[in-house]
């Protein structure tokens, strides 16, 4: 009996020594197993990296697709409808070159303005003659087209009659072409008009030491041939007084000379005319200037001979270059004070041309 209870005693004891062994190791597995905060924190930013990386690779990739739907969402409506694709090509690019044109404009004038005419090259006097002219004739155009809906009318019938509504930045390489012949035709037409003026007015010339050389210069144009820089050089002193002096010429005398320099009539001719003059005068000045007619790219040659009065359409660079020389002979030596001789070269170097001819009679 003794001997058993001694045992269950013994075994009693045993349990309670071992009781906290097993809670220290309950304890250690527990910490063991715990995860440390720190390791739990990194843990979860790099998950919410992930996360936000995948969410702006997403992101970028539908931006970047978006942009290349829009860069290319032209070729999409150029395939789908190709006439009104042309259409606004031709307006888009048309209003960037003619908005260039402008700025240009502005910048020369202030040039012009404050250090004179002389200070600008040959193209920024060329520009400077050109661009009032066709602010005039497409300012109407685009002021329309900004009004709500009014651009899809007048769009379409702009691009319809683009010599009526346009300027020569929405022309095609064929339409200048073809388009500059028109208005040199337009313009030579008046030709045959002022050369009957100059017959006119012949006898009131008896008086004049110029008579004879005159009425020589008049009659080689009527049988077909045109006098030399010098022989025009020699009747210069004709235009200084009356009859053929710019105050004393006719109204329609002057209406036809307009009409063939490109100018309108509406008011003030004989001012117009002089100012046309005077810029076309230092025009030629500036060709010297910038080394001579032989240093004009084809470009330049074509454009020199369209504003003096003489088509270049088939017409060989070298015979270009002659022609420009003559009338730079001419107009350096009468200079700007013998405007009515200047305003009448067109009819003494152009008026038998066989390039003009033949826009006058096909």
């Amino acid at each position: 009996m003794s001997i058993v209870l001694i045992r269950s005693l013994y075994r009693q004891h045993r349990f309670i020594r071992q009781v906290p062994v097993v809670q220290k190791l309950r304890v250690k597995f527990y910490s063991d197993n715990k995860p440390n905060v720190s390791e739990e924190k990194s843990l979860v930013d790099t998950t919410d990296r992930h996360k936000k990386y995948s969410r702006e690779n997403v992101r970028q990739y539908f931006f970047a697709r978006f942009f290349n739907y829009i860069q290319n969402y032209d070729k999409v409506l150029e395939k789908n409808f190709p006439s009104a694709m042309h259409v606004y090509r031709v307006f888009m690019i048309g209003v960037k070159d003619f908005y260039a044109d402008m700025k240009k404009f502005f910048k020369i004038t202030s040039i012009a303005n404050s250090r004179g005419i002389k200070a600008l090259t040959r193209k920024e006097m060329e520009l400077m003659h050109q661009t009032p002219k066709d602010i005039m004739k497409v300012a109407p155009v685009l002021l329309i087209a900004a009004l709500p809906f009014a651009n899809y009318v007048i769009f379409p019938i702009a691009y319809m009659y683009p010599r009526t509504f346009l300027t020569s930045h929405f022309w095609n390489l064929q339409q200048r072409v073809e388009f500059q012949e028109l208005y040199l035709k337009d313009r030579t037409y008046y030709n045959k008009k002022i050369f009957r003026k100059l017959q006119e007015r012949l006898d009131s010339t008896s008086l004049s030491p110029c008579h004879k050389e005159f009425n020589y210069v008049l009659g080689l144009i009527g049988s077909g041939l045109h006098p030399s820089p010098s022989e025009i050089i020699e009747i210069k002193n004709i235009f200084l007084h009356r009859p053929y002096h710019i105050d004393s010429l006719s109204s329609s005398h002057l209406t036809y000379l307009c009409k063939l320099h490109g100018i309108h009539t509406f008011y003030l001719k004989r001012v117009r005319l002089s100012e046309h003059c005077y810029m076309m005068h230092n025009m030629d000045l500036a060709i010297k200037n910038e080394g001579g007619v032989h240093n004009l790219s084809i470009d330049a040659l074509t454009t020199a001979c369209y504003l003096r009065g003489l088509n270049p359409v088939s017409l060989p660079q070298e015979e270009m270059i002659q022609w420009l020389q003559e009338w730079l002979t001419v107009s350096l030596n009468i200079g700007t004070e013998c405007i009515s001789l200047y305003l009448h070269l067109p009819i003494l170097l152009t008026y038998n041309h066989p390039n003009n001819w033949r826009l006058t009679h096909k």
